[in-house]
Formats: structure tokens, sequence, C-alpha cells
């Protein structure tokens, strides 16, 4: 596995401390088939390095790595990222030491330059930029010089005030030195372009089912298609389910409102008769009329609390409201309680489930010829071989098996 993505995320999920442009062996891995896992991660200077000392001598590959263009270049050069990314892969093919090579690339838009980085080069070296710095170099000595200082006056005198004297001879130095090497690159790319449109190669666009996500995920469908390089499928990751998908959004809603005005008609009903009523209807003593309970919260067997009551107050009928409710049966309460939360968190996830569906079958109808297989979401995130076991166990179920791994999707 080469991860070209600067996250490392890759090395986490393995278990390995960190990962470098040496392919190191993957521990806890089942090897009793007789196969082995490796990873690496791109060093992109590391890389242009070793191509400079494998394809120059001794005294021409010394003078290019300590050449400061030379440098700035290969630590952060617009698109040397992707092509050492391609010249990685063209080595470690080369070597023919691997069954297969995995190849991580960034999302989809960065992948592209992965794609593009031959062309790029290609035209990076023969853009007028390097013929005008060449061209010393091709003449040769003095000749060369003075080609350069009469012929080129203008347009290096300009390049010296826009990058600096200095710079410009270093840019000189390093394009002089790399003259004989040029030629290798774009061979060794086109070369490695070809490899990715061999019939050996297959590409697995990997995306979430969500309209974005599904968006660029077409987009680098049809630039494959265009490039004529051989597309496997699509992964839809993390794909919600339910396992109780024939309860429908709707009548789940439907249910917890049921349960919510029933909960709230039982509760009234078991409210206490009103004290103000009770208060006209009681009878008058000799004495006169009962004192107004309305207003002095007064019984003959204790206090009653009108606004609601505290736990150890008392009404005309026992308990207070709030002492009353204590003794309400609790399971069947809260019990509704949570039937009409898990009913309302379920139509959620349905509704959920309804907008993946649509992105997907939005997806495979404007590209019918990919095929399309779904991986479950985890519960949780993935961040060690466990999990990515757990992913791989996903990928080599059938569509209909998926249902038994739902049941635990948070």
């Amino acid at each position: 596995v080469l991860t070209i993505d600067p996250a490392r995320r890759l090395a986490q999920s393995m278990g390995i401390s960190e990962l470098d442009n040496v392919p190191r062996q993957v521990k806890d891995v089942d090897e009793s088939a007789g196969g082995e896992l490796h990873a690496m991660m791109l060093d992109m200077k590391r890389t242009f390095d070793e191509i400079v000392e494998g394809h120059a001598d001794a005294d021409r590959a010394r003078a290019i790595l300590e050449n400061p263009f030379y440098q700035s270049l290969s630590a952060g050069f617009a698109g040397t990222q992707e092509y050492m990314a391609m010249e990685k892969l063209g080595q470690l093919r080369a070597n023919d030491e691997w069954d297969l090579i995995i190849v991580d690339t960034p999302p989809s838009r960065s992948a592209l330059d992965f794609l593009d980085a031959p062309k790029r080069l290609g035209s990076f070296l023969d853009g007028k930029f390097i013929r005008v710095l060449m061209a010393p170099a091709k003449v040769g000595g003095r000749a060369g010089m003075k080609f350069l200082n009469v012929g080129m006056s203008m347009m290096t005198g300009t390049l010296s005030k826009l990058m600096g004297g200095q710079l410009l001879r270093d840019v000189q130095t390093f394009v002089a030195a790399m003259d004989t090497m040029f030629g290798g690159f774009r061979t060794r790319a086109d070369a490695t372009y070809r490899l990715l449109q061999a019939p050996g190669t297959a590409f697995l666009v990997v995306a979430a089912p969500e309209r974005d996500a599904l968006r660029e995920a077409a987009y680098f469908v049809e630039r494959l298609a265009a490039e004529q390089m051989p597309l496997a499928g699509l992964v839809l990751n993390r794909v919600h389910g339910s396992g109780a998908a024939q309860l429908s959004a709707e009548r789940a809603l439907a249910a917890a409102e049921a349960l919510t005005d029933r909960m709230a008609e039982d509760t009234h009903a078991d409210a206490p008769a009103d004290t103000e009523a009770e208060a006209e209807s009681a009878p008058e003593s000799a004495a006169g009329p009962a004192p107004d309970r309305t207003e002095n919260n007064l019984e003959a067997t204790g206090i009653v609390d009108l606004d609601g009551g505290k736990a150890g107050s008392r009404t005309a009928g026992g308990l207070s409201p709030a002492a009353a409710a204590e003794q309400v049966t609790p399971t069947s309460a809260s019990a509704a309680q949570l039937a009409a939360g898990l009913l309302r968190l379920h139509a959620e996830r349905m509704q959920v489930l309804a907008r993946e569906r649509r992105t997907r079958d939005r997806f495979t109808t404007l590209h019918p010829e990919v095929p399309v297989t779904e991986v479950a979401a985890l519960p949780c995130d993935v961040h060690d071989l466990a999990g990515l076991r757990a992913i791989g166990d996903r990928l080599a179920l059938n569509p209909t098996d998926t249902e038994d791994l739902t049941n635990t999707d948070d």
C-alpha cells in the first residue's frame, strides 16, 4: 500500500508509528496463506533525490543535490508530489517484488493531479523558460554564454529583476546539470501513465453517499473514461441502514405523536379535582361560610397547595399533585416516553436512508455502467486493524447480507 495522501491515518490504522519512503511490514496480519502486507508513505524529496542519484554520475548528482533551486523544486514545486508518486509507482512495479500494489490517493480532485503529472512535467520541460535556460548548455562554453548574453539579454535581464541574479544563476546551473536527465523523466512518466491504462490496473472510486461526494465521484469517473483508465467500480462508504426498514418515517412519527397525545391525556385524567370548584360546593358552617381556601390554602386535613404542591403537603383528596405523580406507576410512563423518543430517532434514520438512496440512484442513472457496492457504516471511527477487518468483512458480503450488520450502526 503506497499512500500519497499527506494524512497519516493509514499509518495509524495499521499500527505503524510512522510511514516513510521505505515499505514497512504491517504486523498482526494473518499470514497463514503465505501473504504479507507492507505499507509506505511517499517522501517527495527523498524520491527525487533517489532519481538523481540513480541516473547521474556522482559528481553531477552532488552538484544537483546541492543546488539551491533543486532543493526548492524537490521540496514543494507545484506538481512535484504527484510526479514523484508516478516515479515511485514505476519503481515499485519495476522491482517485480509485489503481487499487488495499492495506491491510496487524496480526495478525487487532488487525485486528478496524479493523472495529470506526466503531462505537466512534459509541459514544464518543453516550455520556453526551460529551453532558454538550456540554450547555453546546449551551445556550450563561452559561445553559449555569448549566445545567452547577446541573443537573450532582454529576457534574462527581466528574469534577473524578477528572480534575482543569484537565483537565475542557480536555475541555469540546475538546468545544465539536469539536461541529460530530462528525457528520462519524460520517458518514465509516459511508461507509468501507460501502466495505469493497462488491463492489470483497476481504479476504485470511494465516496460517501452524499450529494457533494458523489458529484466529485461522477466527475472522476468521467475523467477516467476520457483518459481510458480501467474503472473497477464505485464503493459507497458509510452507508446507513436500519433493522426495521419496513417501518417508514411517516408511520414512526405518527406513532410517536399518538403516544405523546396518549400520555398527555393520561396525565390530565389523573390530575386532582379543581379546588376552587370544591370550595364553591362545600356546605356552610353555623358560624358562616367556609373559609376561602383559594386564598388561604387551608383544609381541615392539611394544607392545600394549588400551584402544584410539594411532596409533603396534603390535599382534600390526600397527596399533593406532585406527590400523587410520584405514586403513578413510573414504568408505563417512562416506557411510553422512551418508545416515542425511539420512534422519532428511527424516523430521522429513515429520512437519512431515503436521502442516501436518492443520491445513489441519481449517480447510477447517470452512470449505469459503473458497478456499485456498499459498505455499511460502522458504530465508530476506523483507527486500527480491527476496524479495517470490519470494513473488509462488509466488502465481502452480498448486498442482501448487509442487513445483519446494520443493527450496530450509530
